[in-house]
């Protein structure tokens, strides 16, 4: 996985996610709106609104105090631990 950040602030972050679509940025967005300290998350993936980009751009945004990048490795922990949750559920089935 390519990231590349664009903007990056105490409370904001912007980041180009390479190759990753709908799927995985719905549940990175989702995990992140779970996460304390994360005011707003969302991700852009229209080209023609973004200049031509057609990788997603996730924007974070936190709380004064809380660093944006912390929380996305706060948000990604939340994805792989429900990822985890999900093949135990399912190897349990």
């Amino acid at each position: 996985m390519d990231l590349r950040v664009i903007d990056k602030s105490d409370t904001e972050l912007s980041i180009e996610i390479a190759g990753e679509d709908h799927t995985f940025m719905n549940v990175l967005k989702g995990a992140l709106l779970e996460t304390e300290g994360v005011t707003a998350a969302t991700y852009d993936m229209n080209p023609e609104q973004s200049g031509g980009q057609t990788d997603p751009v996730l924007t974070i945004k936190s709380e004064a105090g809380v660093d944006a990048l912390d929380a996305l490795e706060d948000g990604t922990d939340r994805v792989v631990a429900k990822a985890d949750g999900f093949t135990e559920a399912f190897e349990a089935a």
